[in-house]
């Protein structure tokens, strides 16, 4: 497996303005996730990416990013490994999550989402 791929704040922010194509993901688990979600992502949580990605028939070189609530958090990198240890070849971490990004003044959106069975 190749190493893991990690991408920066401002590597991000630009890539999101850019839009288009870009599969964006908080990947908290139930225990973890707090309603809050980085502009553009969507909640994918860690023990769901593999039948996600199934069910949406994710392309093997989608361009994908998996965030979590920070640095010190290593569900981004469990997920990151996951996908590719799925085949997919365009996987970015977030390794910043919610922290680094809150930290730096950007904005969040809350989320009021069911807990998922």
């Amino acid at each position: 497996m190749s190493a893991l791929k990690t991408i920066s704040t401002t590597e991000l922010d630009a890539r999101l303005r850019e839009g288009g194509g870009l599969e964006f993901w908080n990947v908290l688990t139930d225990e973890y996730f707090n309603g809050e979600l980085i502009p553009g992502s969507r909640r994918v949580p860690l023990d769901r990416i593999g039948r996600e990605a199934g069910e949406k028939n994710l392309a093997k070189d989608a361009e994908v990013v998996v965030y979590c609530a920070g640095p010190h958090c290593p569900q981004s990198g469990y997920a990151a490994e996951k996908l590719q240890s799925l085949g997919y070849t365009n996987v970015r971490a977030y390794e910043g999550g919610l922290e680094e990004w809150k930290s730096l003044g950007r904005e969040v959106e809350r989320t009021v989402e069911p807990v998922t069975a």
